[in-house]
């Protein structure tokens, strides 16, 4: 998966094929020797650190898509695969896979279904987990397992594949997925508007109302560097469009007649790096303002997308620390980041802000920051209701405790 420290003094193994992996977990298992799995190495400000591991298994050179069917709109591809090389692939044949990963020319396809990443396109296209429809698994003990296969059907009972969705590496290294692609809208234009005051409660209202629904809207406070855009009293709105080319000059006139109403008076549009503009927004989401910030992502409803966004500047912002701020209208997430310049007091500043934060959203996560505080920190979250179930499935699966030892949810 990709969420391996990559300043780590660990020793390193890169299999070339599946059968090297295997044979590697096999005696690792067997000698009792803790792995770390890795693949691209752009998540890895999610769970905690490889500390508990003695080697490290990168599947970055596992890359190959095995089997790609457009007509059966259906492909195979290794987990070291990187998104970029497979959206390059998919769009040849007018199709893609909404994975909206940060940093997708190093993103891993394993990784990013390991980490459980979730992106902002997933209210209309539907999550990557929810595409698969087969995979294989090295197990601990280096046995393979398959789930499913390569036709797209209704499933009768449990679809194992989706376990291993969000698992962080603790079950198993996934080897290969099976994914359904989707038809690629042929148009896209982005919509970058800076709010002036008094604006964006009203642009979010008129974003639910929209007759075309956009693949995306976000709303961002900060992140000045990272995302290029003159930002407004309120921040900046971007909104992806996604469509037929006579449908998207519809949604055009409607976006911005609903912003016009809002009070916004300057909308800047862009047709050829629409979707491009949405990579660098998420990119966003991890980046670090060297190691004096953390990033901190919250779920929730759409509704409340707004109030919660405001709430976790707010809180940001009392204990003197920079917030940037970017709130999905259409999923419910929120990303905050809190960084400073100065780093006097930083590590107390972080620790009393982790507890105000989870005191007010018990399950935010840490998605980015290389502060040396991070380990203390709540980086999971309020443990979740099923943790013994979890934690019944881990010993299930690797009752050695070989793989990702410590990384995940309640210490796994």
């Amino acid at each position: 998966m990709s969420t391996a420290n990559a300043k780590s003094n660990h020793r390193g193994e890169t299999p070339a094929t599946v059968e090297e992996l295997c044979d590697l977990l096999r005696r690792c298992n067997d000698d009792g020797t803790k792995i770390g799995v890795a693949g691209g190495d752009t998540l890895r400000g999610m769970g905690f650190s490889l500390s508990g591991s003695e080697l490290v298994l990168n599947t970055t050179a596992l890359k190959r898509i095995v089997a790609y069917d457009p007509c059966d709109l259906t492909v195979a591809v290794q987990a070291g695969t990187t998104l970029r090389s497979l959206t390059t692939r998919l769009k040849k044949e007018g199709q893609f896979i909404p994975f909206d990963a940060p940093r997708p020319a190093h993103a891993t396809v394993g990784g990013t279904l390991a980490a459980g990443w979730l992106g902002p396109r997933r209210h209309r296209f539907g999550r990557p987990r929810d595409l698969i429809v087969g995979s294989t698994i090295a197990l601990a003990d280096g046995t393979l397992a398959r789930a499913g296969g390569m036709v797209v059907k209704n499933v009768a009972g449990y679809d194992m594949s989706r376990l291993y969705v969000g698992s962080f590496g603790t079950l198993g290294v996934l080897v290969q997925t099976n994914l359904k692609t989707l038809p690629l809208p042929p148009a896209a234009r982005a919509f970058l508007a800076p709010l002036p005051e008094g604006t964006r409660a009203r642009a979010f209202t008129q974003l639910q109302m929209l007759a075309v629904e956009p693949s995306a809207a976000l709303w961002i406070d900060g992140f000045e560097k990272e995302i290029a855009s003159a930002p407004g009293a309120e921040g900046r709105l971007f909104v992806l469009l996604e469509s037929s080319d006579a449908l998207l000059e519809r949604a055009t006139r409607d976006l911005r007649s609903a912003l016009g109403r809002a009070g916004v008076p300057q909308t800047e549009i862009v047709d050829s790096r629409a979707r491009e503009m949405l990579d660098a927004i998420v990119d966003a989401y991890v980046a670090s303002v060297a190691d004096r910030s953390i990033t901190y992502r919250l779920t929730g409803l759409p509704s409340a997308a707004q109030e919660c966004a405001l709430e976790s500047r707010d809180l940001v912002r009392r204990f003197a620390l920079d917030a940037g701020i970017i709130a999905d209208a259409m999923n419910g997430d929120v990303v905050v980041r809190a960084s400073r310049n100065d780093t006097r007091d930083l590590s107390l500043k972080f620790q009393v802000l982790d507890d105000a934060l989870h005191r007010a959203r018990p399950r935010a996560r840490i998605i980015a920051g290389d502060h040396p505080v991070r380990p203390a920190l709540r980086v999971w979250g309020e443990d979740p209701p099923a943790l013994e179930r979890m934690r019944a499935l881990k010993c299930a699966f690797d009752p050695r405790g070989t793989l990702n030892p410590g990384r995940f949810v309640g210490g796994m």
